[in-house]
């Protein structure tokens, strides 16, 4: 679809990161965005410097969903474009060993089932309750995009794919985006819906550019081509790729420089 002031959008994970960088993206084209996030200072700040409008949300609540989406509409009209950048990623081994003591635990099951609830079920909180919103819409008609309503970009990883040591609830919840992009794009296609997931590698993001100088080179040098971690900002231009791209529909794109992670 064309991306301009006649557009809405909501980007859940708004606040900084992938999300921030998208959002800069779609205001810059004149869209009108809704930030989705926790946090209210960073949120806040960003559609102070870029219009639109921040909802705090945090996306296993629904009720806090539901009330997102109500303030967003009323402020900005019902989106066309939701992009789900919501998520959290603890790294945790299924089982391991006390190199001091030799005390044997297992992967705390409230902390597997909080990146489930986060990462998959948040997204689809999202992406149902946002395409229910995007059927009451008239479809746009013109040259390319005759029919289409709306279009939900979600964000999975290339841990859905082949997951590092400690990712086992990461993996199970990015490749469970994968594996119903598929599903929602065709139960949504009869009302000109489309939907698809990008699986990013290595990116700039705030918990990566904590770590130490020497570290992030060295994960930056892992990447066969181009040898450096993505920028924020080249994820936002795979979002406009696939917003722009009518044709584009129930497809999982890596976005990652050719990079297979190693087992650590």
């Amino acid at each position: 679809m064309k991306l301009d002031s006649s557009i809405s959008a909501v980007v859940t994970g708004g606040a900084s990161g992938l999300g921030e960088a998208t959002a800069r993206m779609l205001a810059s084209h004149g869209v009108r965005v809704a930030v989705f996030d926790f946090n209210a200072e960073f949120g806040e700040s960003l559609v102070a410097e870029i219009g639109g409008v921040f909802c705090a949300v945090d996306v296993t609540r629904e009720e806090q969903v539901d009330a997102a989406f109500a303030k967003a509409r009323a402020a900005i009209g019902q989106e066309r474009i939701l992009v789900n950048c919501a998520g959290i990623g603890p790294a945790t081994k299924t089982a391991s060993r006390n190199k001091t003591s030799g005390a044997i635990v297992h992967h705390p099951l409230d902390q597997f089932e909080r990146v489930i609830q986060v990462n998959l079920i948040g997204t689809f909180r999202c992406g149902a309750k946002s395409s229910a919103g995007m059927m009451t819409l008239a479809p746009i008609e013109d040259e390319f995009h005759s029919g289409e309503r709306g279009v939900i970009i979600n964000t999975a990883s290339v841990a859905a794919q082949d997951g590092q040591m400690g990712q086992a609830a990461y993996s199970a919840s990015k490749a469970g985006i994968v594996g119903m992009t598929l599903p929602m794009a065709r139960d949504l296609m009869a009302e000109g819906i489309r939907v698809n997931s990008i699986l990013p590698g290595i990116f700039e993001t705030p918990l990566l550019m904590s770590l130490p100088d020497k570290v992030r080179q060295a994960l930056g040098e892992s990447v066969p081509f181009p040898k450096r971690m993505g920028n924020p900002a080249e994820y936002a231009a795979m979002v406009e790729s696939i917003a722009r791209n009518a044709y584009l529909n129930g497809e999982s794109i890596r976005l990652d420089g050719a990079i297979r992670m190693a087992p650590r």
